[in-house]
């Protein structure tokens, strides 16, 4: 979910360097093999005067890639870089990517990109296709169908088709086509946390939110706590009541919400109309009876499941303060999302990351 966020910062690089008229290229990571600190996807974008936003890793590689990048951006030939952490690599280059695997590193030069911006803002899920090597043609594809050309009708339908195929898995990475090796980075929209309650200890689980990914909504019916100033992380400030809440904002299910509001009719409008939606993470900030308390109330009211409120909210990991606290928060969202049970990761015999062949 980062990737979308990534993307959003090197586009606008991209525009910003374009616009200075600075020539500028793109690093992506486009084949993991093994385990691997980042993913198909990850991006490193690189000016002629060295500015760089993004990474490729783990920080292990950004400077060989940053070197080549600027080789790139002087010669105007793409290249494609293999980096393992193998005894060899190591002693040549003082490199590896630390995590006992080979990621391939895509390097082109690149300008804006308005349209995928575009669909970014848009909240669109698409994938963006690429010839490699290549000299920068690129075709979109989103649910509306392709946008863009790859040299040949053929060769535009047969990625269509499969990129179509990718978006459904969420899938990106390198396939052969028509004799011509494409990546496919599939870009799906993060999830959405929406953060019922703009007061103080609301702004770090707000800020730490953003940073790992998520699209952030605050939501409080007092207009004056819900400012730029208090909140720079947010995707969007609402101003709403319980009652009106279905109204103002759609809500699905990869949406995942924290109420912590302080005000306990204003909590348990805001749970009422929360569980009338598919969202599969309710979190209460506050002690078990108060939370008790709210669903009991709200049972009275007609049934629901009680098993998707996770109050009080948080993982186990004896906080204090609310940057603690808002830690906590993330760490057990996202646990729910992914599916896990939360531990220590010594504790775990799988690998921490899905091995790709």
């Amino acid at each position: 979910m980062k990737q979308w966020l990534e993307t959003r910062e090197v586009l606008d690089f991209l525009t910003a360097a374009g616009t200075a008229g600075k020539r500028a290229a793109l690093a992506t990571v486009v084949r993991v093999r093994g385990s691997a600190y980042r993913h198909e996807g990850a991006k490193l974008v690189v000016a002629e005067d060295g500015s760089t936003t993004g990474n490729v890793s783990g920080g292990c590689l950004e400077q060989d890639v940053r070197e080549v990048a600027l080789q790139v951006i002087r010669k105007g030939e793409p290249e494609l870089r293999s980096y393992c952490s193998s005894a060899d690599e190591i002693a040549a280059w003082d490199l590896g990517v630390g995590c006992e695997g080979q990621v391939d590193v895509y390097v082109e030069r690149a300008e804006a990109q308005p349209r995928e911006r575009a669909l970014l803002d848009e909240r669109r899920p698409f994938v963006a296709c690429g010839v490699m090597p290549g000299k920068g043609e690129r075709l979109i594809v989103t649910s509306d169908g392709p946008e863009g050309d790859l040299g040949s009708k053929d060769l535009n339908a047969r990625v269509a088709t499969k990129a179509r195929e990718l978006l459904e898995a969420g899938e990106s990475g390198i396939h052969e086509i028509a004799g011509r090796s494409i990546f496919f980075d599939v870009l799906v929209p993060p999830p959405q946390l929406v953060v019922l309650g703009a007061g103080d200890d609301a702004r770090p689980l707000v800020r730490f939110a953003a940073d790992v990914g998520f699209r952030v909504v605050v939501v409080d019916r007092r207009p004056g706590y819900l400012t730029r100033e208090r909140f720079p992380g947010a995707a969007a400030l609402v101003e709403s009541a319980g009652d009106e809440l279905e109204a103002v904002l759609p809500l699905d299910a990869e949406c995942y919400a924290v109420v912590m509001n302080h005000n306990f009719a204003d909590d348990q409008a805001y749970v009422r109309a929360l569980m009338k939606t598919p969202m599969a993470y309710v979190g209460m900030l506050g002690p078990r009876q108060r939370t008790e308390r709210i669903l009991r109330n709200l049972a009275a009211e007609g049934p629901m499941d009680e098993a998707r409120v996770y109050g009080p909210v948080g993982l186990d990991i004896g906080t204090d303060g609310a940057e603690q606290v808002a830690l906590a928060v993330i760490a057990e969202i996202l646990a729910v999302r992914s599916g896990r049970r939360a531990r220590s990761l010594r504790e775990r015999r799988a690998a921490i990351h899905a091995p790709t062949d």
